[in-house]
């Protein structure tokens, strides 16, 4: 896989992809992460990449021109299964949509900045918006990290353990049980004696009743319509 991220800045993106997962998949040639930078197809002496707003308001906008040379660019090297906007109003992020993106082949991201984008690049060119919350932040660079890293993880030999990322939270619709590691026991407080058993079956029914549990006290709307609720 390819994600090819574009941005106003780069530098944001220095730091998550050159460490461990991200990195390991990387050199295993299983991920790939190209940032590429908005002002490089910026407009004019001064590399203009966003203007004021039609109609007056507070905040610039990301122009029309520097993004679309940028997306035709790439567009010209390869085909993309999706092109994706990181934005506030977008679809919100979930693990099942993770999964859904960890099976295509080629991604491009634009990272929204100042007050968002033209829409005429949403129009033409944006295939799935995506938000990863009810908030808003400086940009989309934080955004389009946080997809990488929940779309990478989930690519057959990226994870170390095969089945590390089937008992994630979410994966099933439930929330992880509690984990536990050496010692037994710490301060008084003892690993249930269910863990220490060896005996599988028992550990599976514990721990599925364990994410249960969690998640009728946590987020019982993950519960709604189900057998659990």
């Amino acid at each position: 896989m390819q994600i090819d991220i574009i941005t106003v800045v780069p530098g944001l993106l220095e730091g998550p992809f050159s460490h461990s997962i991200l990195k390991r998949a990387e050199e295993k040639g299983l991920a790939k992460v190209n940032v590429h930078n908005l002002r490089d197809y910026a407009i004019g002496k001064h590399k203009q990449v966003d203007d004021y707003a039609f109609g007056g308001g507070a905040g610039m906008v990301m122009m029309v021109e520097p993004v679309a040379r940028c997306i035709e660019a790439l567009k010209s090297q390869r085909d993309y299964d999706e092109i994706i906007y990181m934005t506030p109003d977008g679809e919100t992020l979930d693990q099942q949509m993770a999964n859904s993106l960890s099976l295509k082949g080629n991604l491009m991201i634009l990272c929204g900045h100042y007050k968002g984008v033209d829409e005429r690049i949403r129009q033409k060119y944006i295939t799935k918006e995506i938000s990863i919350g009810d908030f808003v932040l400086s940009g989309g660079e934080l955004a389009a990290a946080i997809v990488a890293d929940a779309v990478i993880r989930l690519i057959p030999g990226v994870l170390n353990d095969e089945t590390s990322a089937l008992s994630d939270s979410f994966q099933d619709g439930l929330l992880a049980p509690p984990i536990y590691t050496r010692p037994a026991e710490y301060e008084g407080m003892k690993v249930p004696e269910i863990l220490l058993s060896g005996h599988n079956e028992k550990i599976a029914n514990w721990r599925f009743e364990e994410s249960v549990r969690r998640t009728k006290e946590r987020r019982p709307d993950l519960l709604e319509g189900t057998d659990f609720e």
